[in-house]
């Protein structure tokens, strides 16, 4: 499955589990490394690194700035394979029911 497939489905999950949610896709150009999504739910936020498959490369710099935001909030490698592992903690960081 191509990245950008999965990030589509995902966006859609991610809004059906966190109804009012905004996800904001980041510029990979802009900041090298810093994870695809941002999604802001009530005062929380979080960030994921979408990848297609678990065993996707990465690039330089996004295991730091996954590590660096989950440090501050919550962030994740994400994919198909532990979605819902991410998913479930994303939901216990946002204190939601879901």
């Amino acid at each position: 499955m191509r990245e950008s497939i999965y990030q589509l489905d995902l966006i859609k999950r991610l809004r059906d589990r966190f109804p009012g949610c905004v996800i904001l896709k980041n510029d990979p150009s802009f900041i090298q490394g810093i994870p695809d999504l941002i999604i802001l739910y009530g005062d929380k936020w979080a960030m994921l690194e979408v990848k297609p498959r678990a065993s996707a490369p990465t690039r330089p710099n996004q295991p730091y700035f996954v590590e660096k935001f989950n440090e501050m909030s919550f962030a994740a490698f994400i994919n198909p394979d532990n979605e819902e592992e991410v998913l479930d903690a994303l939901q216990s960081s946002f204190g939601s029911p879901g």
